[in-house]
């Protein structure tokens, strides 16, 4: 049974078939009450650590999201995250790029929103759009003005992996740690969430026709995925295939993972020295009197 953080992670230079990565291990909880108490509990050691992550101001933190339609990376981001101070953590979801972020790098329009030192970003879909959707319909390359771009070898893709490679080193050198998550999703479950939000009224604003229609696309997908966790899981910026079947499952092995990643940090709560420590006493006696 896999249980530890590290059992989720892909690591670098693998060749990733995700035929051999479960969409479903054996719980970690026992029942619905075990899960939300073990949830409070991290959702709680997390919401102390992020105090003393934004106080120690050392580092930024980068979670990033990426799945097939409705394998529950919203809900993830909800529930683990509840517990975070929002004025230290923001959450960002990328869609269709607009035409002012078309006249830019397809990096550019993400590195915007990178968190500063002692800040959580969440991105909920990112720049690893342009390696999957974008490589499973790649006519959409047409529309990004580029002007030299070869599909018949390969080499767009490539060169992109390693743009991407080449930035995460670059935050990871200047003390932003990137957690990367794959929601592993089997496509059966998928179906049966999708007529779940057909058949549930207050669900039907989730569904999109547009999601019958990328689910064709299955084994593309699923090719593009593994081609990028293969080349872009790294020491700095690790995947982890999250198995998604289970949403109760994936929350505590995500919350895992972050807390690992936190507590794995050198963090401190700043130091007061001799002269601050003279400055607060005179402003105590200040406020007695």
């Amino acid at each position: 049974m896999k249980t530890g953080s590290e059992d989720f992670r892909v690591q670098e230079g693998d060749d990733v078939s995700l035929e051999k990565w479960p969409t479903m291990v054996d719980p970690l909880y026992s029942s619905k009450e075990d899960y939300q108490k073990m949830l409070a509990a991290h959702v709680a050691q997390l919401s102390s650590l992020q105090q003393l992550f934004y106080a120690s101001n050392r580092h930024a933190l980068l979670l990033i999201f990426q799945a097939m339609d409705a394998a529950g990376k919203d809900g993830a981001i909800k529930h683990v995250m509840s517990g975070v101070n929002p004025q230290g953590c923001q959450v960002f979801s990328f869609k269709h790029p607009t035409p002012v972020e078309l006249e830019h790098d397809f990096l550019w329009r993400t590195t915007r929103d990178l968190p500063a030192r002692g800040q959580i970003g969440i991105f909920n879909r990112s720049y690893y759009e342009e390696v999957l959707i974008v490589r499973v319909h790649p006519e959409i390359l047409l529309g990004e003005g580029l002007s030299d771009v070869s599909l018949g070898d390969g080499s767009v893709w490539q060169d992109r992996y390693r743009s991407i490679v080449d930035l995460e080193r670059h935050l990871a050198r200047n003390g932003t740690r990137i957690i990367k998550f794959f929601l592993h999703l089997s496509k059966a479950e998928q179906r049966r969430r999708f007529l779940a939000r057909i058949d549930d009224s207050d669900k039907n604003w989730k569904f999109s026709a547009a999601d019958v229609t990328e689910r064709k696309f299955w084994k593309q997908y699923m090719k593009a995925y593994e081609q990028c966790l293969g080349a872009t899981s790294t020491h700095d910026a690790p995947w982890f295939v999250v198995p998604a079947d289970d949403k109760k499952n994936a929350r505590l092995i995500i919350s895992r993972i972050v807390l690992d990643a936190l507590e794995s940090l050198k963090m401190a709560y700043p130091k007061s020295t001799a002269r601050r420590r003279r400055e607060l006493q005179e402003i105590r006696k200040e406020l007695e009197q």
